[in-house]
């Protein structure tokens, strides 16, 4: 009964889900990065305004998509946070 009685560490959960969420923001914005790149070179080079207008649209939605991925590993790291060290049942 000793082992029951005893509070739940949750430190690794938590330095699990904030490594996990750190690789995420790490990929995303490698990965919106080099999208960005090659929209912006999509608009520069664009013969058409069609489809100058398709390559803007693009660089909006990646801009968006970065930023809500940054939005939402703040918002987990708040969850985390809220916690308390030691959880009592």
């Amino acid at each position: 009964m000793l082992f029951l009685a005893a509070t739940p560490d949750i430190a690794p959960l938590t330095d699990l889900i904030n490594n996990w969420i750190h690789i995420g923001q790490a990929l995303v914005g490698s990965i919106g990065a080099l999208a960005f790149i090659f929209a912006f070179i999509w608009k520069i080079t664009a013969v058409e305004a069609k489809t100058a207008l398709e390559a803007k649209q693009w660089i909006q939605r990646i801009v968006v998509g970065t930023i809500g991925v940054e939005v939402a590993g703040s918002l987990v790291s708040i969850l985390t946070n809220s916690v308390p060290a030691s959880a009592t049942h």
